[in-house]
């Protein structure tokens, strides 16, 4: 499997013509060679990879690394890197210049005479973009784990409680069922402070007829899971009612239309018309969604700028909302999984306007 992956650098040694690439960035590095630690670099050549790292992950590296030779070294790695780089013959090498700082660089300049490095953006992240079944899996579980843990605390949610409380019992929730920790976060936005898309949990107290936003997701095995309801603590005005409907809909017929070879840009637009045809335009003012994986957000970005594709195997989010300062909001969000005539959704909260 991570000998597949590392196959898919190939179109970077050939339109870079580079002899190999260096990573720096952990989640990359957890992609292409399965180490989970926190310190390390991975040398990708065409036929050959090292796993640098010192001693305090050695043990753990032997463990986890595949498909690249293990070498401990001190704190000054990029000798190592030169020492190899001359006893391979590697004399032009590609690097994550969007994961590399200005002094790093200047380093790596230093060290390494008689090679050219090569800037590449963030083009190598996007070897991330497609995932392989064994991602999708984890994905699911990751994602399957969340939604049963927002089942189990939704009695939680009434008169009196706080927003930090309901983010609390959750984040229990998805440990105790064995999530490694939380994937952000937590957003539990009631009543007015609904209509911040990012109003992280706060003291604010739960009242009767109060719309909850609840955007959460959990981490396990180093893959993210991203979800979000919309509920109401007793019964809710008639207006907050209409735009949960609005927003239900757009999120609905943005699945429906969820297939290889849409622009994500169009992808976008199916929610948005419905909601600018409603009357709410102005108040929907962030992308339909994003990718997400190793990291919360990873590309492609569905949005009105967006210049991506929908390919099979990407796994994204679809999330419309709308936000209306002084009186609250509505955001609804799952994830799904991009298949060969149209998705999968990996979350499974209901969706539907629950009257706690």
């Amino acid at each position: 499997m991570l000998k597949n992956r590392q196959s898919r650098l190939k179109r970077f040694f050939e339109e870079y013509a580079l002899q190999a690439v260096l990573f720096t960035d952990l989640k990359n590095i957890r992609y292409l060679c399965g180490f989970s630690g926190t310190e390390g670099v991975l040398l990708v050549a065409q036929n050959q990879s090292w796993f640098l790292c010192d001693s305090r992950y050695t043990a753990q590296a032997a463990e986890e690394v595949k498909n690249a030779e293990i070498m401990e070294c001190g704190a000054v790695r990029i000798d190592t890197i030169a020492a190899l780089a001359s006893e391979n013959g590697l004399k032009r090498i590609g690097f994550e210049a969007a994961h590399t700082t200005v002094s790093a660089f200047r380093r790596m300049s230093e060290k390494l005479s008689g090679v050219e490095l090569v800037e590449i953006g963030t083009a190598l992240d996007d070897i991330r973009i497609c995932k392989d079944h064994t991602e999708i899996e984890q994905l699911s579980l990751v994602a399957t784990l969340s939604s049963l843990s927002l089942a189990a605390v939704l009695e939680n949610i009434k008169p009196g409680v706080r927003e930090i409380d309901i983010a609390q019992a959750l984040e229990f929730e998805m440990r105790r069922r064995g999530a490694d920790g939380k994937a952000f976060d937590f957003i539990v936005a009631s009543g007015e402070r609904g209509a911040m898309p990012h109003g992280k949990a706060s003291d604010k107290i739960i009242e009767p007829g109060d719309l909850i936003t609840i955007d959460f997701g959990a981490l396990k095995n180093g893959y993210h899971s991203d979800e979000t309801v919309t509920v109401a603590c007793g019964k809710p005005q008639i207006r907050a009612q209409e735009i949960h409907s609005i927003v239900r809909i757009a999120h609905d017929l943005a699945i429906q239309a969820v297939k290889p070879g849409i622009n994500c840009k169009d992808l976008d637009e199916v929610a948005r018309s419905h909601i600018r045809d409603s009357g709410y335009g102005d108040y929907f003012g962030h992308g339909l969604g994003h990718g997400l994986g190793l990291e919360i957000h990873e590309m492609p970005t569905l949005s009105p700028r967006s210049t991506a594709v929908l390919e099979e195997g990407m796994v994204v989010t679809i999330e419309p909302g709308i936000y209306i300062p002084g009186f609250g909001g509505v955001r609804i969000e799952d994830t799904v999984v991009v298949t060969g005539d149209g998705c999968t959704v990996l979350t499974s909260a209901d969706k539907q306007l629950l009257i706690l």
